[in-house]
């Protein structure tokens, strides 16, 4: 039934050319060399390289988020570590009654609360520093000086200046004396 599909046909046509063929020794030789050594087209070539490049670019990328990944975990263990060796560390020192000494371990929250506290008393130094009394002040002073300069023979003549001036310090240390009341 299906069997004569399936055989191969005897009748094998050849063709002859009325005329003959020759070829040069050259393509001869760059025939033989190209079975001989199959080289990839070079357009070929770059496709695999570029697919190349671009598995290792993702592999690298897979390997350096793992590699973060990994870091981030080791770091929470680490963190996680040091606040309970704290913990301990301050449960020991509280336990014997020595938490009021001025060696005991305080955890890390705490001190950055201190630090947060200082910063802040700081910042207020600093505004104090910019402040309109401190420049008044500065003002008064540079008054002083300069009425010092101008008149070398006869300093008594500086009096009112001197006078304003300590007026103005007298002022600031009253205002800052009663802002820590």
């Amino acid at each position: 039934m299906g069997a004569s599909q399936s055989t191969p046909q005897q009748d094998e046509k050849v063709f002859t050319p009325d005329t003959s063929l020759h070829f040069s020794e050259d393509v001869v030789n760059q025939l033989a060399d190209h079975q001989a050594s199959p080289e990839i087209p070079h357009d070929r070539q770059l496709t695999i390289d570029a697919h190349i490049r671009s598995r290792i670019q993702s592999e690298l990328g897979r390997l350096q988020q793992e590699e973060e990944r990994v870091r981030e975990e080791i770091e929470r263990a680490l963190e996680k570590e040091n606040l309970d060796r704290e913990r301990s560390m301050a449960g020991e020192e509280t336990a014997a009654g020595d938490a009021t000494s001025a060696g005991s371990v305080r955890s890390s929250a705490a001190l950055m609360g201190d630090l947060e506290e200082l910063r802040q008393k700081i910042e207020k130094y600093h505004v104090r520093q910019n402040s309109e009394e401190l420049s008044d002040v500065r003002t008064k002073g540079e008054e002083v000086v300069s009425c010092y300069k101008s008149h070398p023979a006869t300093p008594l003549d500086c009096w009112k200046a001197v006078e304003d001036f300590r007026t103005s310090v007298a002022q600031v240390e009253q205002r800052y004396v009663n802002s820590l009341r």
